[in-house]
This record gives structure tokens, sequence and C-alpha cells, in this order.
């Protein structure tokens, strides 16, 4: 079997917003500032570092706007920010995002459960964000979240993905994410969908969104390298989650996914060993260990 030579895969770093989001220990913003700072120096670029939310029920991103203001003027440096509806994408314009990722969940309970609208109340705050974030000429992508099931109310068919990311294709993404948001996906589901969704919006480029939560993010994440994908959301030392979702857990690991690529032959422009120490200064800011695994078993072929 011929397998694909990887090459210009991004790595989009989630851990300052997804990561944080679900942890019972609230970091201050200084240690946010570190954490995309540690990022950034391993080598990566774009980094998902807030959410504009209400603070009342997601308390760990209460201080986006102090994050953001912090990190202004960092070279090299693309802040995402993600909104949920205008009132989100008026403070993360104000606050001088570079980027906003936009939510629509895949399934109408757990879209109310996360943010408060169904489906169709999702989809409008996604088409009047995106022609103001066009307006403010600030790049706008969209997430389907829950894409390949949700905890609520099961499997999501991947004809409902396409006509969902079909429908999200109307208003000009900059990009379109599939997430599995709650981890459930195999290989074959990933294959599937992503086919959902390129035939649905030629031409956009596509981008993959997986938890770890039963194990098969780094399968899922092969598959959709496989597949022509080459954006990928990881998490510095595998933490994440979502507070809406029972049993959510982390995401794929950044260092874990870059070991990956490294190994199949594509050469991410980022320094393992700073990965490593990142999760390692994270595990000690949250006081538990996370769940990535290079950093347990060390580089190979060893360094010195």
């Amino acid at each position: 079997m011929q397998l694909t030579v990887v090459q210009q895969v991004e790595v989009v770093e989630v851990s300052p917003r997804d990561g944080l989001q679900n942890e019972p220990v609230l970091l201050p913003a200084a240690d946010k500032v570190a954490l995309v700072d540690r990022a950034l120096s391993a080598g990566l670029r774009r980094i998902e570092v807030a959410s504009f939310v209400n603070p009342q029920r997601v308390p760990q991103m209460a201080d986006a706007e102090a994050v953001l203001s912090a990190l202004a003027g960092r070279p090299g440096l693309r802040r995402i920010g993600l909104v949920l509806n205008r009132r989100g994408l008026d403070r993360a314009l104000r606050a001088g995002v570079d980027e906003v990722n936009v939510v629509v969940v895949a399934s109408d309970t757990f879209s109310r459960r996360n943010q408060g609208v169904g489906i169709e109340g999702a989809l409008a705050n996604w088409a009047e964000i995106a022609g103001a974030a066009r307006a403010a000429k600030v790049p706008a992508s969209a997430v389907l979240a829950a894409a390949f099931g949700c905890p609520f109310e099961g499997e999501v068919p991947p004809a409902h993905v396409r006509t969902l990311v079909a429908r999200i294709a109307e208003h000009a993404p900059s990009e379109i994410a599939l997430a599995d948001t709650i981890g459930v996906a195999s290989p074959a589901d990933v294959v599937e969908r992503f086919g959902a969704a390129a035939s649905a919006a030629p031409g956009i480029p596509l981008r993959a969104h997986f938890h770890n939560t039963r194990n098969t993010g780094l399968a899922n994440a092969y598959a959709a390298i496989q597949c022509g994908v080459r954006s990928l959301d990881a998490s510095i030392g595998g933490v994440g989650g979502c507070p809406f979702a029972p049993n959510a857990t982390g995401n794929i690991p950044t260092e874990d996914l870059c070991y990956m690529l490294r190994r199949m032959g594509e050469v991410p422009h980022v320094d393992l060993q700073q990965l490593i120490e990142a999760a390692a200064w994270l595990q000690g800011r949250l006081g538990r260990p996370v769940p990535a695994m290079l950093g347990r078993a060390g580089l190979f072929p060893p360094v010195g």
C-alpha cells in the first residue's frame, strides 16, 4: 500500500481557548499569554487565543480582551478568537483579533445547549458575522461542531453534514472546519464526511478538529491528511473539552501530532522539544497530568 507523503500541513494551536475552557482551574491572563508565547516560540503561528462568549457560562474565558491586548504586536502571530454571535464579534473586533472562528453545531439539541439557539439561529448568526467580519477585513472561518456525532441526538448523517456545509459556504468563509467535538469518529467517518464537505464547498479550504475521547484522534488526523486536509487543530498537552457536552475530553496533542507528521515525511516548522516543555509547564499550572504521550516517551531518535 502506498501512503501519501505529507507536505505542508499546518497545525493550528487551540490550547489557550479550547484547551482551557473546560478546566476547573482558572488560569490568570498572564499564564494564558505565557502559553501562547511558548507555542509561538516552538514555531506555531495560528493560535486560537480566546473566546468572546458569556463569561458567566464560560468563566475560563472571561479575560479575553486582556489576553488579546497583552499579545498585540507579537511578530508572526495570528490571534484567532472564537465568537458565537454578533455581540461576540464586536468584542473580538474591538480587541483586535486577526481572525475569527464561528461555531455552527450540527444538531439542534446540542446547539441550544452550547449557544442558546437552534441550528437555524446559529446559521443566521454565522451569516451576520460573516458579512460584518468581511466589512472589517477580518477573515472568518466556520466550525461545524459535532459533525461526527451528538451526545444528545446520536449519529449525525453525512448528508446532513453536506447540507450544513453547503449553507455555511453560501457566506464565503475563509475556511470550514469539521469538528469531532465528542471524539466519536473513526477514520472511515472522516473520509466520508470530508468527502461530503469537499463536494458541498468546492474551493474552500477545509480544516479538521479532532478530540481524542475514544483514542481515535491521531488515526482520524491521518485519515484527514490522506483526504487532502492540510490544516488541523491541536492542543499542547492534549488538554481540552466542551463544557456543554458530557465526557468530551481533550483535543489531539500538538506534540504527538507533530511527531507523527515528522515521521511521515513532513517536517513541521516546530520545535518538538519546546512543545514537550510547554506541555510540562502547562501540566504544572493545571496541577494534573496532561494526556499527551510524547513527553512521557521522549523524542526518537533520542536527542543528545
